[in-house]
């Protein structure tokens, strides 16, 4: 009797499995594509495309936090938050905050990617601008340190927080700690249901 490959079984097994349910972008503001909702902010940018807004396949921008960068990024200086009970310190948003604003502060067209300059700016709710004094601080340490010092928030290094940090570190907050671009099953694309405050309640303890 023929000994079939364990490679082959492996393929095997794995192709019995059902299929994982996958959320996506497909018909959320995020999708940019002809295909898109078209009652929606900026649908049609990308023809059927929904990823080449922000990755290309080939030859993106490196050194970033994000596969295969395909969006002009942001130079704006941002007025970021000081409020007076702020344990952290809080500089110029960089990472994958970064990223972000690169279409949330309207300075960077919706539609610059792929090389184009753009000409579709970001509206409505959206637009977050470049004074970010009344948003949540991003880019930021969130370490024992910080615990400490404020006495009011959860260790860092307990799920989830600890997956939702970003950075060389793993310790910076950054708005993809709250909100998930690909993922609008909890809008605006929270990481998780904000009822009862739970997602703040994730990270603070009142």
């Amino acid at each position: 009797m023929k000994k079939i490959p364990i490679f082959l079984l492996v393929i095997i097994a794995v192709a019995s499995l059902p299929l994982l349910a996958t959320a996506d972008i497909t018909g959320t503001k995020h999708d940019f594509s002809t295909t898109g909702d078209a009652s929606g902010q900026g649908f049609g940018l990308s023809g059927n495309q929904i990823c080449v807004v922000c990755h290309t396949p080939h030859h993106g921008t490196t050194g970033l936090e994000a596969p295969l960068w395909n969006h002009t990024t942001t130079t704006a200086t941002f007025t970021p938050y000081t409020g007076g009970t702020l344990d952290a310190t809080v500089g110029q948003p960089q990472g994958v905050s970064l990223l972000c604003l690169s279409c949330h502060d309207g300075t960077v067209a919706l539609d610059a990617f792929g090389g184009a300059a753009g000409t579709t700016p970001i509206t409505g709710d959206g637009l977050l601008g470049t004074d970010l004094s009344n948003d949540h601080p991003v880019s930021f340490t969130y370490d024992a340190a910080l615990v400490t010092a404020d006495g009011a928030l959860n260790d860092p290094t307990a799920a989830p927080i600890a997956d939702w940090l970003y950075g060389a570190g793993s310790d910076q907050l950054e708005c993809a700690s709250c909100h998930d671009v690909h993922d609008n099953t909890n809008a605006p694309f929270l990481r998780l249901s904000n009822d009862n405050s739970a997602l703040c309640l994730t990270c603070h303890i009142k």
